[in-house]
């Protein structure tokens, strides 16, 4: 039993995983960044309706790679038993309020998850998550790895948060609801980022120019995220903040009860039948 104020984690990131995350991550800043990582004019911007689905199937084995290569290291049967409820209950959080404003409860179940149960579980959990949740509103497509990648990084920075042994209370939760505020913005504008150059050219002071140089594109991109997004995104926002601040505290108990009755850290065994 692990004592009061002891942070506990269910996945303990060891070199090879951590290498893994990096590698999976630097491809995946390349794979959202590229309309402004390219020069004008070269030959990855002359294919930009291509890249997207190139970039698409990379992130699929990369993530594969990097939830293999976890669960290599020290998923353990305690951790996937609860890696399976977590996630079950994200994707079915997900369609309440499909459609409506934004309004995507999911999110701040990711946020309180990564916080009590750390950065690597965090990743796994949210890339798995988004996976069920996209099998079970059908929504699988070129964009779902970009997904999966964005929810993993959006959960694995809750659990990075400072004061996880300590913080509690009051004090816990505004950290816990400004961080889901700042990244439910994060997540749409990666997703917009993923999605923004299939635009082509049938808006074109706010699609993807290939030609034009860094800071015309970079505007474009501004103008595409305000008005395609910033409603959803605000909505998701302040869905995260009201659920954090309402039922964090409930979910908070509920979360590190299981994890330590769970006793992640401890090995399971089996003892030999008597005779």
């Amino acid at each position: 039993m692990s004592r009061p104020g002891t942070r506990v984690r269910a996945v303990r990131l060891r070199p090879r995983s951590l290498a893994a995350l990096a590698a999976a991550s630097a491809v995946g800043v390349v794979a959202f960044g590229w309309p402004f990582l390219a020069p004008p004019g070269s030959q990855l911007t002359a294919h930009a309706q291509d890249a997207p689905w190139l970039f698409a199937g990379l992130l699929v084995l990369l993530v594969a790679v990097v939830a293999a290569t976890i669960s290599e290291s020290d998923l353990g049967p305690k951790a996937v038993a609860m890696l399976g409820v977590l996630a079950a209950t994200g994707a079915a959080l997900r369609p309440i309020g499909a459609g409506t404003a934004g309004i995507e409860p999911m999110f701040f179940l990711m946020v309180l998850s990564g916080r009590v149960l750390g950065p690597g579980f965090g990743f796994a959990l949210g890339s798995v998550t988004m996976f069920a949740s996209a099998l079970l509103t059908g929504g699988v497509g070129p964009w779902l790895p970009f997904q999966m990648l964005s929810m993993g990084w959006f959960t694995m920075g809750a659990g990075l948060l400072p004061g996880a042994g300590r913080l509690r209370g009051r004090l816990e939760l505004v950290l816990l609801a400004g961080y889901g505020f700042l990244a439910a913005f994060a997540y749409g504008t990666l997703m917009n980022l993923a999605g923004w150059p299939f635009l082509g050219a049938m808006a074109s002071n706010i699609s993807f120019d290939g030609d034009a140089p860094i800071a015309v594109n970079l505007a474009h991109f501004v103008a595409y995220c305000l008005a395609t997004s910033l409603g959803w995104d605000l909505g998701r926002a302040v869905c995260t903040v009201v659920l954090t601040l309402v039922l964090g505290p409930a979910v908070l108990r509920a979360l590190r009860r299981a994890t330590r009755r769970a006793a992640f850290e401890t090995a399971v065994t089996f003892d030999a039948p008597p005779g």
